[in-house]
This record gives C-alpha cells, structure tokens and sequence, in this order.
C-alpha cells in the first residue's frame, strides 16, 4: 500500500463522514459521523508517519485517539440526557432543551 492509497482512503472515509453528518437528524448517528472524521484525520496522520519519518507521527495519533473517545463520552452522555428529557436522540429537541 502506497502513500497516495493511504491518502486516497482516508479521503473516502472523511467523505462518508461528512455525508452522514450532513444527512442524519439522530444525535448518535451524528457522533459516529464525527467519530468517522476523526478517524481519517489520524489515518492521514499514521500514513504521514509511516512513509516519511519517524514515531512522532503515531503517538500524536495516540493522544488523538485518546482525546477523541473522551469526546465522544461527553457527546453519549449529552445524548443520553436528551433521550431521558425527550425521550428521543432527534437534535431538533436540543433546542428545546434550553427551558
């Protein structure tokens, strides 16, 4: 696998990211969305590291990932608040939520 299909897959999977923010209303599929995003940010990151220099590259990657999962536990904990209230994960409720 070459620099340029590392490259090429990690735009494929920030596309995909990008559709299903842009598609989806419920608040988990969103999260995933971003999570997908994320995910190819790092793979650019990882393929940059591993065809052209040394292991800085994936330990940034590392606190990447690490920071990223308490973003999504703050984001599924704020879901689960909005079910509780709502009874439903729509985001169109958040704005109700302000009362």
């Amino acid at each position: 696998m070459t620099l340029a299909s590392c490259l090429i897959l990690s735009a494929a999977v920030l596309c995909v990211g990008i559709y299903g923010l842009l598609t989806r209303k419920q608040a988990v599929a969103m999260l995933l969305s971003i999570e997908l995003m994320a995910n190819s940010a790092n793979m650019v990151f990882a393929s940059y590291g591993h065809f052209r220099g040394g292991p800085s590259a994936q330990v940034f990657v590392l606190f990447a990932l690490a920071i990223t999962v308490a973003e999504v536990a703050v984001g599924l904990a704020l879901v689960m608040l909005l079910y509780r209230r709502h009874g439903d994960t729509a985001l169109d409720l958040a704005s109700e939520a302000r009362q």
